[in-house]
């Protein structure tokens, strides 16, 4: 189920309109760019582009390298809370049922599918 259309999502009162949404420039605001670092570096990882070796090359670029360090301390640091945790699967609801749950973990994750 499409997280908006869930029951408890609904019940949160968070609300988000088309007109709350603006595109900015992440190197402006410190918040956005180590987001920006953060999903960056599980989109590295979830489309496999750790392995990427680049053409005509013997070993991995220091970014590549650097990219796979930063998402295996995210893992570390998210296996605190989640042990087993898996970056291809959602956090699910861990057998809670109120809707306060999900806004009270310091780190919860959904996996995104196209329809």
């Amino acid at each position: 189920m499409e997280m908006p259309l869930s029951s408890d999502f609904y019940k949160s009162s968070v609300r988000i309109r088309k007109g709350d949404i603006a595109e900015i420039c992440s190197h402006e605001h410190v918040l956005l760019q180590c987001l920006d670092v953060v999903l960056g570096a599980m989109f590295f990882r979830l489309n496999n582009l750790h392995k990427a070796m680049p053409e005509g090359k013997k070993r991995r670029g220091k970014r590549t390298i650097a990219k796979e360090k930063l998402y295996k301390h995210m893992l570390e640091q998210i296996n605190d809370i989640f042990p087993n945790f898996n970056i291809g699967e959602s956090t699910g609801d861990r057998g809670e049922t109120y809707p306060e749950f999900y806004w009270k973990h310091p780190y919860r994750h959904w996996k995104f599918t196209p329809k």
